[in-house]
Order: C-alpha cells, then sequence, then structure tokens
C-alpha cells in the first residue's frame, strides 16, 4: 500500500518519544510534526535524522482505513490503547 495522498495521520496522530529534527522532545498524539507540508507529506521523509519509528513505519490498509479520516481514528485509538497499557504497567 502506498501513503495516501493529503493525509498524514500517521505524522499528527501519535505521539513521538524520540527526538524529531526541530522538535527535540519529540511530539504528542494529535500535534502535527512541524515537518509535514501543505499537502501532508514528510519534508524529511530521507533525511537520516528521521526517527526510526517514523522510517519504520509502513502503510497498511488495516491502520490506513480506506480514508485519512478513518486513518486518523485507527491511529488514535491505537495511540490510546498504547498510553493506556503503558500507564496501567507503571501501576503495576
Amino acid at each position: 500500500m502506498q501513503c495516501r495522498p493529503e493525509c498524514g495521520a500517521c505524522c499528527i496522530a501519535p505521539s513521538i518519544s524520540s527526538p524529531i529534527p526541530g522538535m527535540p522532545n519529540g511530539k504528542p498524539a494529535g500535534v502535527p510534526c512541524l515537518h509535514l507540508d501543505e499537502h501532508k507529506r514528510c519534508l524529511i521523509f530521507t533525511d537520516p535524522r528521521r526517527p526510526k519509528v517514523c522510517a519504520d513505519f509502513q502503510p497498511m490498509e488495516y491502520i490506513c482505513g480506506n480514508s485519512a479520516s478513518e486513518a486518523m481514528l485507527i491511529i488514535s485509538d491505537l495511540e490510546k490503547d498504547t498510553a493506556m497499557s503503558v500507564s496501567n504497567k507503571e501501576i503495576q
């Protein structure tokens, strides 16, 4: 699957805890990466400083859904589930 034009959900919905050029503390969930252009494409896609989590992400239908809005919902839900899982482990 190819990235959907004008989507950018993977660069907006999830939190990124590793440093991003210009964002040394990463980014919180729901905040667009500052490297998204006006078409929601990554401006540092080929930059070796791009976070590993970003470079390792592969668009797949079960993550990206059938539209940009569906991708935002799916990735946001995964982010919430992951945050809850980490939070529960910290409590134990």
